[in-house]
């Protein structure tokens, strides 16, 4: 049976614009959507805040998955997260029109007793402060893998750096692997920011596929096609639910494992593309990840 995985990070609800049409108050936050692809593979410990607005229904969602949620503090007369975003008509680009941290503004994680022993962890996209607290909560011989943003990187780059000296992972975008290197080419970025302390990296080029650098590496999947792109929210934190939650489910974080688990994280983000919010990744089942996984094989050959 695989290993428990945890991820600590946002829950929200969701407005959605893209050209498939809108959604409004759907679940959301990256914490939800790497639940939800690491629970195809593995039992997931999530750890987050709503407030007493979040609803039952959600909750229950969740649940219907390996999710234990014993970790989600609820705040008496707070408000969840919220946030609206408005795609692009090649869904390449977005805007956020607005963004209301209630709860989650005030979040300081402290995980329960016991999940302190977790041996699988993500840090999911935050403060970076708030990330190396909870990287302090975990044992030292733990897998951590963590993901960042530009505002973290131009604000808070001290911190980020001695957090990266400290983890085993860091999952992030090309253009956040620019913006931290400084580095035009994303090879040369990934190798870059291996340099920073992780013993891997990843990183993500939405349609184009994924890079590995470090332990694993140099490896590249491209992207899974899918024949409908409804709402690509979420995508990177599935992607790295499905990454770690592989990694759990062989518990092994062994050069093959990384590289497996590398294509397991573009099947599992391409499920999330494919309805607004984390609804297709929570009903995919096992078998159709089997199956997109073999595709995926034979279209990687050349």
């Amino acid at each position: 049976m695989a290993e428990p995985v945890l991820v600590v990070g946002s829950i929200g609800l969701d407005t959605v614009e893209t050209p498939c049409g809108r959604a409004d108050g759907v679940l959301g936050g990256s914490a939800v959507y790497f639940a939800a692809a690491a629970a195809l593979f593995a039992p997931v410990r999530l750890v987050g805040v709503v407030g007493s607005d979040f609803p039952a229904s959600a909750r229950r969602r969740l649940e219907s998955r390996p999710i234990d949620l014993s970790g989600l503090e609820e705040v008496q007369g707070g408000k969840t997260f919220r946030w609206h975003g408005r795609y692009s008509q090649d869904m390449n680009d977005r805007v956020t029109v607005s963004v209301e941290l209630n709860v989650l503004g005030e979040f300081r994680p402290r995980l329960p007793e016991a999940f302190k022993k977790t041996r699988w962890a993500f840090l999911a996209n935050g403060p970076t402060s708030t990330q190396q607290s909870v990287r302090e909560q975990l044992p030292r011989g733990a897998f951590v893998a963590a993901d960042t943003m530009d505002l973290w990187i131009e604000k808070e780059r001290p911190g980020l750096l001695r957090l990266l000296r400290d983890i085993d992972c860091l999952i992030l975008n090309d253009s956040e692997a620019r913006m931290l290197t400084g580095r035009t080419s994303l090879w040369d970025a990934a190798r870059e920011a291996l340099r920073t302390g992780p013993k891997s990296v990843v990183v993500k080029k939405g349609e184009h596929g994924a890079y590995l650098a470090g332990r694993g590496g140099p490896c590249a999947v491209p992207a899974f096609p899918i024949a409908k792109l409804v709402d690509p929210t979420g995508a990177g934190d599935a992607f790295a639910g499905g990454f770690v939650g592989w990694l759990a489910r062989e518990g092994s974080a062994s050069p093959g494992a990384l590289r497996r688990a590398l294509g397991a994280a573009t099947v599992v983000a391409s499920f999330a593309c494919e309805s607004f919010g984390p609804e297709r990744l929570l009903s995919a089942r096992a078998s159709e990840v089997r199956k997109r996984l073999s595709a995926l094989r034979r279209l990687a050959r050349f």
